[in-house]
């Protein structure tokens, strides 16, 4: 019997036209997914999701980026854009997803087939769950400049560090990590890409609480940790190539114009509430905002179909986090002003006849111009390499 990575999917995807796969799509999120976690002002844990995506990974749906053979859905750019875009409007929260949205994509480029057949399978059973040891303290934004060594010895590397801000790593069972193999080399060299077991001696787990109370990030603390050499993915040193393939696609991601859109909607509830719909001066303010998540949409659209054509995206894509973000955090700043007193208000609250959570949208549109290369760092990709202005 060959080795078979996945559930076999019940039908070729790619072979359905656009609108009925979307269809397709929208019966299954809109009848089953729970209502109760639709939209959730927070990062979900994975015992609150847990029920989901067990169905969706027997239903063989965990991996709808990944081709066929490996077990994934195995559709097309397209197919692909449709299936997030459909998560997202219904409010389909976010689970430990690196497993299935970075490890994965990383292992089918980069891995050796020895790394695909032992790690694979447990992310699409979803038995494995992985966090992403990429940002250290002094080394978010400038994350070349990361110091979390690790050591050959033997048939092992030894790691020894501290990353900060890892999504969810509380539930994590595994983390893929950036470390520094060469400390002569220069700072985006002699970075090495290695798989890390968390449950071993030497690994500590501390949940960071937010403004909003929520304990979605952690640091991790690796003592002397160790990882077989087998665990290299890439090549020794090159790490940083590895790590750069994941981040055009996670800059179109955080550049949905889906939680602007979203906001805009939360926007205009509190404003009827408020009975402020019909003041003209609010109306200039919405309405330009709304202009802007329109313009996004554009954008993002151009992006989607370089994508679809199967081509590379370019520095350029920068941009697009860069205005959805900051569009989203304008419109969420915008609901606060018009909630007034009710902005105070941690959690849901009744404004006239509305049931409605005002700081949400605040608490949501506050992490995404830092994550994923601040957007300092994106206007400076901008200005270097696609203006080519000079350096100071």
């Amino acid at each position: 019997m060959s080795f078979r990575y996945g559930v076999p999917q019940e039908r070729d995807w790619n072979a359905l036209d656009d609108v009925e796969f979307r269809r397709i799509i929208r019966v299954e999120f809109e009848t089953n997914y729970p209502t109760e976690l639709r939209y959730a002002p927070r990062r979900l844990r994975w015992h609150e999701t847990k029920d989901w995506y067990l169905r969706m990974a027997r239903k063989g749906w965990i991996a709808p980026n990944w081709p066929l053979e490996y077990g994934g859905m195995g559709l097309s750019a397209s197919k692909l854009l449709i299936f997030q875009e459909e998560a997202e409007r219904w409010g389909i929260g976010r689970y430990q997803d690196h497993g299935t949205l970075m490890l994965g994509p990383v292992l089918l480029r980069w891995g050796t087939e020895e790394q695909r057949r032992r790690y694979l399978p447990d992310v699409l059973s979803c038995k494995s769950i992985w966090c992403q040891g990429y940002s250290e303290p002094g080394a978010g934004s400038d994350l070349a400049g990361l110091k979390t060594r690790a050591v050959r010895d033997g048939n092992d590397f030894v790691i020894t560090g501290q990353k900060i801000w890892t999504t969810l790593a509380h539930d994590a069972t595994h983390m893929f990590a950036l470390t520094r193999t060469d400390p002569d080399a220069k700072k985006q060299e002699g970075i090495s890409f290695l798989l890390v077991d968390l449950a071993q001696k030497g690994v500590t787990v501390r949940p960071i609480r937010d403004m909003a109370g929520h304990e979605e990030f952690c640091e991790v603390f690796l003592d002397e940790v160790r990882t077989p050499a087998s665990n290299l993915v890439g090549e020794l040193n090159k790490g940083w190539t590895v790590a750069k393939s994941l981040l055009g696609f996670e800059r179109i991601h955080v550049g949905s114009p889906k939680m602007p859109e979203y906001g805009l909607t939360v926007l205009e509830a509190v404003a009827r509430a408020r009975g402020m719909w019909d003041d003209p001066l609010f109306r200039e303010k919405y309405y330009a905002l709304k202009l802007d998540v329109a313009h996004l949409a554009d954008a993002y659209n151009h992006f989607t179909a370089i994508v679809i054509r199967g081509e590379q995206l370019g520095q350029d894509v920068s941009y697009l986090k860069i205005w959805a973000t900051e569009t989203f955090q304008r419109i969420a700043d915008l609901v606060l002003e018009t909630a007034g007193p009710f902005a105070a208000i941690n959690g849901t609250v009744q404004v006239g006849n509305t049931s409605v959570d005002v700081l949400a949208s605040f608490y949501k549109a506050r992490t995404p111009t830092i994550y994923g290369g601040s957007n300092e760092i994106q206007r400076n990709i901008l200005a270097q390499q696609v203006l080519d202005l000079p350096r100071r």
